[in-house]
């Protein structure tokens, strides 16, 4: 049996039953965590962008744009709803595939779970874990075989295929030309670009999940793609472990909305003023040391939230003032504060050899702050929060970043009893309950 043969085994066999029930709790953990990222994105201009042109060019009845449960064809819903699940850049991640699956995966599921009769949340919840696994594995093997850093829509659409693959009911032979054609046809969009010129594109999650449900409805209708990657990995234990080793139990969580890149600054600076007792408006000098690819995310003042979140000085700036950076950190009017702006003008980077040799396996930085008293504070190395093993949140941890996403959108109470569904949501009869109690 080939490896694209195992994927696609493993993807057939896999049922919720003989999923491990630690693994079944994380991907109920991950469902909040990307589900709470993809409501407070509806907030975003590049949702209402997204979302115009769905009803514009992409219009139907057949699925839903979250929150305002606007209705267009499957491909407008994976495209609107696909950008904003990382809109806010707060959705989880994966260290050694420097991306997100999560987000490539749960609104190409969303959608293709309205394609079908009653889509219990089990089916749900297998597919998420499928998506999970196939994705991680995809990005390993995309970032070994190119050396310029693509973004996660170039593995996600992939991962977004066999997805929905799944809950449509496609054959060993279909699975095999939709993953082949969305590897095909997926963004291979140049990610180091992305970071010195922020814009609405990010992470090309939005085009890869809407490459991902365009290639399995053509492989439905008959159309042939290549061979998948999966024949082409370096390491065949990547796959040939699949369904023993689950590798969405390495992703870790982001309590804030910026770059995961810049978030170890964040954790030092904060480290810096609470331990001391400075003062914002004492600090002359924030230098952070760290890997040199946190060192290409711009310090420049933002004028939008793209450019708010793929930077380096301005979630430090904010973290510092506002004691979080969050949606409203990101957006305006605070995007634009002018205490926020001068603080961030005195934050710098420079590169750390021993930081760089630890990534993209752990993501460090060591801050250094000077006082207008010329006193120097040192952080020390740190990580940025929510760092499996051993610095994962709680459930409660978890479920409180939801609701801080979701009650500004939904409002507490609604959050309230979406929440209690996703922790009980092997118990779910039909998605259409979700989708209700994601709107508005």
């Amino acid at each position: 049996m080939g490896l694209t043969d195992y994927a696609i085994q493993f993807i057939v066999d896999t049922d919720w039953e003989n999923v491990p029930a630690a693994v079944q709790h994380q991907a109920k953990c991950c469902l909040m965590d990307t589900l709470g990222a993809l409501i407070a994105g509806n907030e975003t201009p590049v949702r209402e962008v997204m979302t115009r042109m769905a009803k514009k060019q992409l219009c139907g009845d057949e699925a839903t744009i979250l929150v305002s449960g606007e209705r267009v064809s499957v491909a407008g819903a994976v495209l609107a709803n696909g950008f904003a699940a990382n809109a806010l850049d707060i959705d989880d991640g994966h260290r050694l595939v420097k991306g997100h699956p999560g987000a490539c995966t749960l609104p190409v599921i969303l959608a293709a779970g309205e394609m079908i009769p009653s889509c219990s949340g089990k089916a749900f919840l297998t597919a998420l874990v499928i998506g999970y696994e196939i994705g991680i594995r995809a990005g390993l093997i995309r970032h070994a075989l190119y050396r310029t850093y693509h973004s996660s829509g170039s593995w996600g659409a992939i991962s977004g295929a066999a997805v929905a693959g799944k809950l449509l009911g496609l054959d060993k032979k279909r699975l095999f030309h939709a993953m082949g054609t969305a590897e095909y046809h997926a963004p291979i969009a140049p990610m180091m670009k992305g970071i010195a010129t922020p814009s609405m594109g990010k992470d090309s999650i939005g085009w890869g999940a809407l490459v991902a449900i365009l290639s399995v409805l053509m492989a439905r209708e008959g159309f042939t793609g290549i061979t998948p990657l999966f024949d082409d990995t370096p390491e065949s234990e990547w796959v040939e472990n699949l369904g023993r080793e689950y590798k969405m139990m390495n992703v870790y969580f982001k309590p804030y909305a910026a770059c995961r890149w810049a978030q170890p600054a964040v954790v030092g600076s904060l480290k810096i003023v609470r331990e001391n007792r400075i003062s914002s408006r004492d600090i002359r000098d924030i230098c952070v040391r760290t890997f040199e690819a946190a060192t290409k995310l711009p310090c420049t003042p933002p004028e939008n939230t793209e450019q708010a979140q793929y930077n380096l000085s301005f979630p430090v700036a904010a973290a510092l003032i506002d004691g979080e950076v969050g949606p409203k950190q990101v957006l305006p009017p605070r995007l634009y504060n002018s205490q926020i702006l001068d603080l961030a003008d005195r934050v710098h980077s420079e590169v750390s050899i021993n930081f760089e040799k630890m990534f993209p396996s752990k993501a460090c930085a060591e801050v250094v702050i000077e006082t207008h008293q010329g006193k120097i504070f040192n952080s020390g190395p740190v990580e940025a929060m929510w760092e499996p093993p051993d610095t994962l949140p709680s459930d409660s941890e978890l479920e409180e970043k939801f609701h801080w996403l979701v009650d500004p959108v939904l409002g507490q109470e609604k959050t309230d009893t979406l929440a209690a569904l996703i922790w009980d949501l092997d118990k779910m009869e039909d998605l259409s309950i979700l989708i209700n109690h994601c709107q508005k």
